[in-house]
């Protein structure tokens, strides 16, 4: 998701109307869809021409080698692309490198159909786990992640990626939570039979660490009053993308609080347990 996290599956908490289309999804391997795939990307990410988020050559490697590339079609319009790689331990997992859908099929669960059918392929081929990042800042991402898809974090990375010099994420730092899919845990398998999960609910006994101001900023507690708590909820802004262009020193700000907040509980060994429809992470101790 060239290091790019899968960072752009696209808003799938609106409903779909009865009336769209459902996509056809289908394995890509030919050289002319590879190159749709890498134009569909460039105009998701518009990134800096050094870097791109795949290149044709990386695609065909991979597709050669045996690889993940997937495309969901309107027609014969290529609308979203995934692609993933077999990773360690052998024979067990996959990594899910770089998803997205462009902006004119947005609402439509495109990503929930990429996503089903790369779980459908990798259980075909033995692989119990599908691995990603993603970027916690983003609130649908998470929303999807965690809730749709009911996958769980398994680690923060501060600044995987270093500097991204793309219309997305603007060199803003590129912290990740590295997603687990257990794709036949109960969970799982109920989520993706129903169409995706729901959100999670707050505790009422849960201590808010980091919320949204007024003013949009991030706002930590003090650390005294959610350190030995045991259920804490971690707010995202509403959309770091639009923040990002407009405030940008607002940005940096949620970053900086969302790892000192997020990044030192999973550190510590807390479990991020779901994602409120409201974009909270509810995160649970078991050491208190």
């Amino acid at each position: 998701m060239t290091g790019l996290p899968e960072r752009r599956i696209i808003d799938d908490m609106a409903a779909q109307p009865a009336t769209v289309a459902r996509p056809t999804i289908r394995e890509l391997a030919a050289l002319g869809d590879l190159e749709e795939v890498y134009a569909l990307f460039d105009r998701i990410w518009q990134p800096d021409r050094s870097n791109p988020p795949v290149t044709v050559e990386h695609l065909r490697a991979l597709t050669h080698a045996g690889n993940y590339v997937a495309g969901a079609y309107d027609g014969d319009e290529l609308i979203g692309a995934c692609v993933g790689f077999f990773a360690a331990p052998p024979g067990r997992s996959m990594h899910s490198h770089v998803a997205g859908v462009s902006s004119a099929a947005r609402g439509r669960h495109v990503g929930f159909a990429l996503k089903a059918h790369q779980r459908d392929w990798a259980l075909e081929r033995g692989l119990s786990e599908i691995t990603w990042t993603f970027d916690p800042l983003v609130r649908r991402n998470a929303y999807f992640n965690l809730a749709k898809l009911q996958a769980r974090p398994g680690d923060y990375l501060v600044d995987f990626y270093g500097d991204m010099d793309d219309a997305i994420n603007g060199g803003q730092g590129s912290d990740r939570l590295l997603m687990r899919w257990r794709l036949d845990a109960p969970e799982v398998v109920a989520a993706v039979a129903a169409g995706g999960g729901t959100g999670a609910v707050v505790p009422s006994d849960a201590v808010a660490a980091l919320a949204e101001s007024p003013s949009g900023r991030a706002l930590a507690a003090p650390r005294s009053s959610w350190a030995r708590a045991a259920r804490v909820t971690v707010a995202t802004p509403p959309d770091i993308e639009a923040l990002r262009a407009a405030d940008p020193a607002a940005a940096r700000q949620w970053r900086g609080a969302m790892r000192d907040v997020l990044g030192e509980l999973i550190g510590d060994g807390a479990r991020v347990s779901g994602f409120t429809r409201s974009g909270t992470y509810v995160v649970e101790r078991t050491d208190t």
